[in-house]
């Protein structure tokens, strides 16, 4: 079996962008590079597997820092992305220490064909692209290709050692840094009316009293348990931001970027021994703390990045009847099984689990913390927005849930800019949960506009909340607002009123989490926002006329591929990391899964079958569209030529592109009649 020929080897082009990051006040050219080896990661702070590829290339930063320079080329996705200061923010906020060029008109990222977020181009010290990588999981090829190119750039002498242009900007100290999520601790917290943050920037959670400013415990991050002065944090800024994992008391556990939490039900609390879940981001754990104590454990995840078995992919290519693709398997124990990045958390009584927005792979689990089983619970790991039964249902970086008095869940499901819902399955008729979307059309519109559900648009939203008039609040996190959805209900005068989407507050600063408080009688009477961006929590009243807002709706201005109408060739390109070959032994270890928005775009060549080419028929009478692309292969370690052993080591490398194409009659203005892609370039 052969894949695709790889990429031909060319000169990079140059760098061009906007604004530079982390080097100081000049700017920075390939020229300046020539000597290094150089990895360009193309990412936008939207998308969670770009941040997954941030937090892989820092043991390979470290390793090779005198010969290896990552410079981060920011892609934007949304709208507000493009902004000088919100990429400013997202460096900052995710500890990026390497230099990163923002490219809002998406120069380089032409320049260099990239299609997906994230790429990464690796250039050789002389100048010229010898890997171009898609998706993540690939930094154990790039291990090996860095010591490679050291080899023969040292013999050639064109490989210079040393520092490189990486300049670190001066520290900032504050009480909380970049709070993503927050929960009403009630009468299990210190004082009366205290709330617990994620405190996710420094990597512990923060106790706060009412008035959400005054500090009244802190577990873990810092080592010492006290809150730290800033004078002192200002003297050694990694008292506070000290990233890691480590179970025990207040003075030694270590998070690294929890985000979501969850109180659990006291009788519940009782029996497992703890109070709150919190959903450990980066460390792909599910964790719990006794408020009491201040112990902190790990009830779910070993750890490892979520992952998909070759095995088992290969079994379900061959069902006739399985939709589900994470086929990744549960251990026995909860702290056995990979996850991948955990946003958030809640409990369901009507399920009496604790749901857990899985971002990292568009779905949601289910965790029991009584009898500690981990499941799935709804999405097939493919993203997008699709609604129906829980296992054909797809989610696109789920980052917020809130459950309703009736046992609904409701989601903010980020990629999609969507809010989506699941009804619990002992309410619903197939005795499963069943996911549904009151706000939202997919992955490429988004907006800022007031009105319908089906003409209003939000713009990545991290969270939603209750109210008890059966209206759910919106943390419309790139808008800066606070939105409001509400149900059709019926007037007085026995009219319909139809449902809406309002908005209920503007100008802050990257919302991300909203709470409730209410007075005696249950009657809505403020809310507490979590403002990320400005560091602090916020108190807004509810107020009794919403604002209108129609700034219009919006799509993902990525530069669409144009394609020639009729029959179409797609080709991916593969080569398994040195050290690896193509595990043959079950049959062909690829698969290529396609389909289009809308549906009739593709006349021939939709669906899921083994290999890595496909003949596709575009439909002449579609102008425009997106192809939704999926490619797999599997490698074992293992010598070419060689059988793979029993006990090899086996990956499994994957990834998804959802590429806009626009369709034209000839090639004569430009459009192509073939459509490759790199799954895997290193050569």
């Amino acid at each position: 079996m052969t894949s695709a020929p790889s990429t031909p080897r060319i000169r990079a082009s140059e760098l061009v962008g906007e604004t530079w990051f982390n080097i100081g006040d000049k700017d920075l050219s390939l020229k300046d590079l020539r000597g290094k080896i150089v990895i360009l990661d193309f990412w936008a702070f939207c998308c969670v597997n770009c941040l997954h590829v941030l937090d892989e290339l820092r043991p390979l930063e470290a390793k090779y820092s005198d010969v290896l320079v990552t410079v981060g080329v920011h892609s934007p996705k949304f709208d507000y992305e493009a902004e000088t200061s919100a990429v400013a923010a997202a460096i900052e906020r995710y500890d990026i220490a390497h230099p990163v060029l923002n490219d809002p008109e998406l120069i380089t990222w032409q320049a260099y064909t990239a299609r997906a977020w994230p790429t990464l181009v690796v250039v050789d010290p002389e100048g010229y692209v010898v890997a171009h990588l898609t998706g993540e999981g690939h930094v154990s090829g790039l291990y090996s290709l860095i010591d490679q190119l050291i080899e023969e750039h040292d013999a050639k002498g064109t490989l210079h050692r040393g520092e490189g242009p990486y300049v670190a900007p001066e520290p900032v100290a504050r009480d909380l840094k970049f709070p993503g999520k927050a929960i009403a601790l009630g009468a299990r917290g210190t004082q009366t009316g205290s709330f617990l943050v994620a405190d996710t920037g420094h990597h512990r959670l923060v106790e706060v009293a009412d008035d959400l400013e005054t500090v009244l415990q802190t577990i873990g991050g810092n080592g010492t348990g006290d809150s730290v002065s800033e004078a002192a944090a200002q003297a050694n800024p990694e008292l506070i931001s000290v990233r890691g994992h480590a179970d025990g008391g207040r003075e030694i556990a270590l998070f690294n970027e929890p985000q979501g939490l969850a109180l659990l039900p006291e009788d519940i609390a009782a029996q497992v021994g703890y109070d709150v879940l919190i959903a450990d981001a980066v460390n792909h754990r599910l964790r719990a703390v006794n408020l009491a104590t201040g112990e902190v454990s790990t009830v779910a995840g070993n750890g490892v990045q979520r992952l998909i078995d070759s095995e088992r992919v290969q079994a379900e290519a061959d069902s006739d009847d399985a939709e589900t693709v994470d086929l990744a398997p549960f251990a026995t124990e909860a702290v056995q099984t990979s996850l991948s990045t955990p946003w958030d958390v809640q409990y369901s009584e009507a399920e009496s689990k604790a749901i857990i927005a899985m971002a990292g792979t568009h779905q949601l689990f289910s965790y029991d913390p009584v009898s500690k089983q981990l499941a799935i619970y709804a999405g097939t790991a493919l993203e997008g927005l699709l609604d129906g039964p829980a296992d054909e249902a797809w989610l696109a970086q789920s980052s917020g849930l809130s459950i309703d008095a009736e046992g609904t869940l409701w989601v903010a499901d980020s990629e999609t800019s969507a809010v989506r819902y699941v009804i619990p399955s002992t309410k619903s008729d197939s005795g499963k949960p069943e996911v549904g979307t009151v706000v939202g059309t997919g992955l490429f519109d988004f907006g800022f506009r007031d009105g319908k559900p089906q003409d209003a648009r939000l713009q990545h939203p991290l969270g939603v909340t209750n109210l008890p008039d059966g209206s759910v609040l919106i943390a419309d996190t790139y808008n800066h607002a606070i939105r409001r959805w509400a149900p059709q209900t019926l007037n007085p005068d026995g009219t319909t009123k139809p449902a809406e989407v309002t908005t209920v507050a503007r100008d802050l600063q990257e919302p991300s989490d909203i709470l409730v408080e209410t007075d005696a009688e249950g009657t809505a009477v403020s809310i507490v926002v979590v403002e990320t961006n400005a560091h602090q929590l916020v108190r807004i009243s509810v107020p009794e006329k919403f604002l209108h807002v129609d700034e219009g709706a919006m799509q993902v201005q990525r530069p669409p591929t144009k394609l020639v109408a009729g029959d179409v060739p797609i080709n991916i390109s593969f080569t398994a990391p040195k050290g690896q070959k193509l595990d043959d032994r079950w049959g062909d270890p690829t698969q290529l899964t396609i389909s289009s928005t809308p549906e009739n775009l593709l006349l021939e060549g939709e669906g899921r079958e083994t290999g890595l080419t496909r003949q596709l028929r575009l439909n002449p009478e579609i102008t425009e569209g997106v192809l939704h692309v999926t490619a797999r292969a599997a490698a074992c370690d293992g010598e070419h030529g060689q059988p793979i052993p029993d006990s090899a080591a086996c990956h499994l490398y994957q990834q998804d592109w959802g590429i806009p194409v626009t369709i034209h009659a000839d090639t004569s203005d430009g459009a192509h009649d073939k459509l490759d892609l790199d799954l895997r370039g290193i050569h």
